[in-house]
């Protein structure tokens, strides 16, 4: 694993989906079981294209595509991945309604879109990932908490 994947934040001009799930690809690679990554960013910021390739980097090898209608879409895999969408949730309380602290303690990996509708839901070993469109296909990704994954 690349030492800058070590370091409390890190900043990452992607020009391309591929090279946006790319970059997810390698922090899936360092995830362990019981990791979260909560995932900001606008309507087609690259969130489940990031969580496409975190899949990959997770030895998944299904097709992800966003839990925007279902809520939660889960993969199964060496260390299986629970992909959640929070677009359509009024509250935190509902994502707990759900069983989110069982999610938790599953033994994989939770991405969360649209982590702004719940904000106190995570714990503090959280990897953040906040995506922007810099226009066209290219993307800036933002990656905090990495010190977790040491």
């Amino acid at each position: 694993m690349p030492k800058a994947w070590y370091c409390k934040q890190m900043i990452i001009i992607t020009n391309s989906e591929n090279d946006t799930a790319l970059e997810g690809e390698k922090l899936g690679r360092s995830l362990k079981p019981g990791s979260v990554v909560a995932l900001y960013g606008n309507l087609g910021a690259g969130k489940t294209a990031f969580t496409r390739g975190l899949a990959k980097g997770l030895g998944i090898a299904m097709n992800v595509s966003s839990p925007t209608f279902t809520i939660v879409n889960e993969y199964p895999g060496p260390v299986p991945l629970f992909h959640f969408d929070m677009y359509r949730l009024e509250s935190e309380a509902e994502l707990f309604d759900i069983g989110w602290d069982d999610y938790l303690e599953r033994g994989g990996v939770c991405a969360v879109e649209w982590s702004e509708k719940v904000p106190g839901a995570f714990p503090p070993e959280t990897v953040t990932v906040r995506l922007e469109s810099l226009g066209d296909d290219r993307r800036q990704l933002e990656i905090s908490g990495l010190e977790h994954l040491k």
